[in-house]
């Protein structure tokens, strides 16, 4: 069997930027069980409600949904069970400064597979107030108006 390489896009989490400013963002590898990584390989995943939290040191991933592997016997896993993050002793101790300072959290962005290990990106991240995404909202409409303007005058 080939070795698996390159990037394979399983689950984005496309809300988080909208929600939320991102300020630094991290690749962390995940403790996987053998039917997660199977119903991942069929791409099979949600990180609409996910998010990443700090306990003993630890980074945790939870409510990140990986559905059943439909194969799965009684060693099936929970959908939304808590994942362990594997990250670098420096990046851990780095989140936990940040994540103490008010209005920070660490969300998901993407869940993918990474020379055929599973990836999960997560971000560092403040939350938006709701001008700020009307503000967004606005400037993204104002660059699609001027592309299209452009492209009528060609």
């Amino acid at each position: 069997m080939a070795k698996e390489t390159g990037r394979k896009l399983i689950a984005q989490n496309r809300r988080a930027r909208h929600e939320y400013h991102l300020d630094e963002t991290y690749e962390a590898g995940m403790v996987l069980t053998g039917t997660e990584v199977k119903s991942l390989r069929e791409g099979r995943a949600s990180l609409v409600d996910g998010f990443a939290h700090i306990h003993d040191g630890e980074v945790w991933l939870e409510g990140v949904h990986i559905p059943e592997y439909s194969q799965g016997t009684w060693t099936n896993h929970s959908a939304r069970r808590s994942r362990k993050l594997l990250l670098h002793r420096e990046q851990i101790s780095r989140l936990i400064g940040k994540t103490r300072e008010p209005g920070r959290t660490l969300v998901p962005l993407s869940l993918y597979f990474s020379d055929g290990r599973a990836k999960v990106e997560i971000a560092l991240a403040r939350g938006k107030r709701e001008y700020d995404k009307r503000h967004a909202i606005a400037e993204r409409e104002a660059k699609r108006d001027m592309e299209r303007a452009l492209r009528r005058r060609r």
